[in-house]
């Protein structure tokens, strides 16, 4: 089932960073009017996760938005312009 997630609630030119694991993003994907690219923590961490400023801001979220918190930092220290989404996917569906 496709999370209830309101298109409205996302800037045009915002892309999403969704770190979720496959299995989750299969059985729920996100349904935006914005990008969103799979990305995972350890890519991050890595500084391997292929992410540019030319996709515009990002908005990571996770399942419950503790990972995304740290996950935008990294992307931060990158140089990029991150933001994560509290409450994960649930709380990107209150917006």
């Amino acid at each position: 089932m496709a999370s209830p997630l309101a298109p409205a609630a996302l800037t045009p030119g915002v892309t999403v960073v969704d770190l979720r694991p496959p299995e989750l993003r299969l059985a729920d994907p996100l349904k935006l009017n914005v990008p969103v690219r799979a990305v995972t923590l350890e890519q991050i961490e890595a500084g391997t996760h292929g992410l540019t400023p030319d996709l515009g801001p990002l908005l990571v979220v996770c399942e419950r938005g503790v990972r995304s918190g740290l996950a935008a930092r990294y992307l931060r220290a990158d140089g990029l312009d991150a933001a994560h989404q509290p409450g994960g996917v649930r709380g990107l569906a209150l917006k």
